[in-house]
């Protein structure tokens, strides 16, 4: 893989897989008292976001510097870019100063596609416009195996602002490349103008959906992308597509919740809700610091003998409920290299 700019750059399941498997070692990394490693000891790597972040931003940092790579922070709003500086000319210029790969976010969709055809060094889209967020599918896709075992039959529901969600259109590849059933609940103005080769399913009914889901994935009203207007009002909006503290308890014993963030409690999602047991929304950003060193990792093309074997899991079926809660046993690290502080 040259470049993760969309959940097809990584192949189907067995590239997903790939990343799950890595991601397993990284989950045990960052569960040390250290949590480092030297993988990527001499690499660098820039961060190029073009709209704010902190999540994303915060998350891709933090796996850098705990694969040992130093990292160069670039701020729009202090570049050249006020000056009138082309986005070419700015990648250009960065990949100049001798680094390995650029995490890209611009509000644009295809930017970092135009970055990989500009730079010899990787690109990771970071999210571009409605298009794709592809580390996000993949921290959902192991957060939900996490918890699940597989996502193989299991029922997705992604609610709420699909029109223009690029995590929702990288959750859809990526689940159903796992073998998940999705199904899309929106009102009609929420959709896509066209949802054709799209494999998913479509309902306005949350109430008729939300008894046969696994996972209820919720989205925030994207309002920045949004020009015009597409709802009466929010408080409508909420009456009939938000997770509320009565609609939950459609939900079955044993479905769980999840929101890509940031959270408009009160809209899509109740505030109690958010915080359930059920709820797996501080699980998906803990997991993507280890999700994003994978993939950083598998671009970057580092030593292998650096990074720990991934533990055996525990299989959703055989775990007893303390073990599930607990998450699978890690195993000791074997790595011959110490990890460096």
């Amino acid at each position: 893989m040259r470049h993760l700019l969309g959940i097809d750059d990584l192949g189907g399941a067995d590239g997903i897989d790939e990343v799950m498997r890595l991601t397993d070692s990284f989950v045990e990394v960052s569960e040390r008292p250290i949590p480092r490693v030297p993988a990527l000891r001499g690499k660098t790597v820039a961060w190029l976001f073009y709209e704010d972040s902190t999540r994303t931003r915060l998350s891709f940092e933090t796996a850098a510097k705990r694969l040992s790579a130093d990292t160069m922070n670039f701020s729009v709003s202090s570049s050249s870019v006020k000056k009138g500086e082309s986005l070419r000319d700015t990648a250009r210029t960065i990949e100049a100063m001798g680094i390995d790969a650029i995490v890209v976010r611009h509000a644009s969709a295809g930017a970092p596609h135009r970055i990989a055809g500009w730079v010899d060094a990787a690109v990771v889209n970071a999210g571009d416009g409605w298009h794709e967020h592809p580390t996000q599918a993949l921290l959902d896709t192991y957060t939900i195996r996490q918890r699940l075992g597989s996502l193989e039959g299991r029922h997705i529901a992604i609610i709420g602002d699909i029109k223009h969600s690029r995590v929702a259109r990288s959750d859809v590849w990526a689940f159903t490349a796992m073998g998940a059933e999705v199904t899309l609940v929106a009102p009609p103005t929420l959709l896509p103008p066209s949802l054709e080769g799209w494999p998913v399913s479509v309902s306005h009914d949350l109430d008729g959906v939300l008894p046969t889901v696994d996972v209820a994935y919720l989205l925030r009203m994207q309002r920045e992308r949004t020009s015009e207007s597409l709802l009466p009002s929010l408080r409508e909006y909420t009456a009939t597509f938000g997770l509320t503290n009565r609609r939950v308890d459609l939900l079955s014993d044993d479905a769980l919740v999840m929101h890509p963030g940031p959270m408009n409690r009160g809209v899509e999602i109740a505030a109690d809700v958010a915080d359930l047991p059920r709820s797996l929304i501080l699980d998906q950003v803990r997991n993507g610091v280890a999700v994003r060193m994978a993939v950083l990792y598998l671009l970057l093309g580092a030593n292998p003998d650096l990074v720990p074997p991934a533990p055996e899991r525990v299989p959703a079926e055989t775990a007893d409920a303390d073990a599930v809660d607990a998450g699978p046993e890690r195993a000791e690290p074997t790595s011959k290299e110490a990890p460096v502080g």
